[in-house]
């Protein structure tokens, strides 16, 4: 009785976890298939800023205090454990957007603006309306 319980346990959780990676494959394609403009730009949003985040822990002209927040943004990314949980297919990333874009809106302020525009790999106009500065020129 104890074993059938387990294996039907087990079936349940493989089925879950196939589920949700299809549904992150789906939206993976979805986003790839999107064409360019905001709705581009926003799928785009988490990765670019995670690099960004990783090539500012990295710089030498980053402060000491911005290089803390920017490691603790990282580590909010990668954890597993979240506010919102990440297997909601459209509000599950929320918790990380927001913690990013807190972030990166406080290390702007730290940050030589051409640092912060150099390590970012997207539009430069979606940065500058993040962090309400202009790129520089």
């Amino acid at each position: 009785m104890l074993v059938s319980a387990l294996g039907a346990v087990a079936r349940t959780v493989a089925v879950a976890a196939v589920v949700m990676v299809g549904s992150w494959a789906v939206l993976i394609l979805l986003a790839r298939a999107l064409p360019p403009g905001t709705a581009r730009d926003l799928a785009r949003f988490l990765p670019d800023c995670a690099i960004t985040l990783r090539r500012l822990r990295r710089h030498p002209a980053v402060p000491r205090r911005a290089r803390w927040l920017v490691v603790f943004a990282l580590l909010w990314v990668l954890s597993p454990i979240d506010l919102i949980p990440e297997f909601l297919p459209v509000i599950g990333p929320l918790d990380d957007v927001v913690v990013v874009a807190l972030v990166l809106r406080h290390a702007a302020r730290q940050v030589p603006p051409d640092v912060l525009f150099d390590a970012w790999p997207g539009d430069p106009a979606l940065l500058a309306r993040l962090i309400g500065r202009a790129a520089p020129a």
